[in-house]
């Protein structure tokens, strides 16, 4: 066995094993908000989510190639393939940590930026182009979309359902939660498990085991979605606490109207634009903006900043760690 197949098949592990914290990292982005208004009970919860992100999977080919052939451009053969595993143990360490911490990182930055830094680090080249049109502009705005489409769908609902029974409409909108829960499943599929798609497919382009960067085998798309459902059926319990309870507290209409609009954004995105945002940005900054409605009070702002904080250095120090771990890696290329 030579040794760029080694090296391929430790990439590839390195990558499933990634797509497996992000299940249990990012599993909160689609059930958080269905749990705490109890919706659905944790189980069947985690359960539909990890359904949801092996189909939404097969509907991610577009946010794969842009992971596989936009943002870096690596050397050819074992050399490039250690670019790779070092990006992804740099990700996998950030989110590790992320969630000992509750944090609600985008595990999707951690992976961007653990492959960057382990570039920088080794012999490639970093297409900043790409970077900012489908990794910064898309971080920014996505949160701010998220905020005030959440904010105005919420005084919708309120002002349409003014004059329903309190308790009628807790039940209604807990029902209603099963179907927003579950799109938020299908856009966390559609995104997060594109991602590993595309790392997968750049490590058999890079060791020379396919002709592009675009073409994904149907072994790929099983692969990812499959270890992204077992992660997020794990469960990630302290994100799911942030988001559900720290964040506001969260009731069915609420709950409903987070959802929708966050799976809207993702849905968008991963069909018009292709771009790979951060599912945990989208709901966490809908969550946001469905609370604003009750006031300034209603949001408590400290645990925000705190979530805020931890995007802001997301990026960077998964870079970081990703760099530090090529350096040893790279000494066997």
């Amino acid at each position: 066995m030579d040794a760029a197949l080694i090296t391929a098949i430790l990439a590839i592990g390195a990558a499933l094993w990634f797509s497996f914290t992000n299940g249990f990292q990012d599993s909160a982005n689609a059930i958080a908000t269905s749990i705490s208004t109890r919706a659905l009970s944790p189980r069947a919860a985690l359960l539909m989510a990890a359904v949801g992100n092996f189909v939404g999977a097969h509907l991610g080919a577009k946010v794969a190639k842009t992971v596989a052939g936009g943002l870096v451009e690596l050397p050819s053969g074992t050399e490039g393939l250690l670019i790779v595993v070092a990006g992804l143990l740099g990700a996998i360490s950030w989110n590790y940590l992320a969630t000992y911490f509750g944090w609600p990182i985008s595990a999707s930055h951690s992976l961007v930026g653990g492959l960057v830094g382990a570039t920088m680090a080794g012999a490639g080249v970093v297409f900043w182009d790409g970077i900012v049109n489908k990794i910064v502009l898309p971080t920014l705005i996505s949160p701010v979309v998220g905020f005030g489409v959440g904010f105005l769908v919420m005084l919708a609902i309120y002002w349409i359902f003014r004059k329903g029974h309190p308790v009628k409409l807790n039940r209604g909108f807990r029902r209603a939660q099963t179907v927003s829960a579950a799109a938020m499943s299908l856009g966390h599929g559609m995104q997060d498990a594109a991602k590993v798609m595309g790392i997968i497919v750049l490590a058999l382009y890079v060791g020379g085991f396919q002709d592009n960067a675009t073409n994904i085998p149907e072994w790929v798309y099983i692969a990812a979605a499959l270890t992204l459902a077992w992660g997020t059926y794990a469960g990630g319990w302290r994100i799911i606490k942030t988001l559900g309870r720290k964040i506001i507290d969260l009731n069915p209409p609420q709950g409903f109207a987070a959802e929708s609009v966050a799976a809207t954004v993702l849905f968008a995105n991963t069909w018009w634009i292709g771009a790979p945002i951060s599912t945990t940005h989208t709901i966490t900054s809908a969550i946001m903006g469905v609370g604003a409605t009750g006031g300034k009070r209603a949001v408590r702002w400290g645990v925000a900043r705190s979530i805020v904080l931890a995007w802001v250095v997301t990026f960077p120090v998964a870079a970081l760690v990703g760099a530090l771990v090529y350096l040893p890696i790279g000494l066997f290329s």
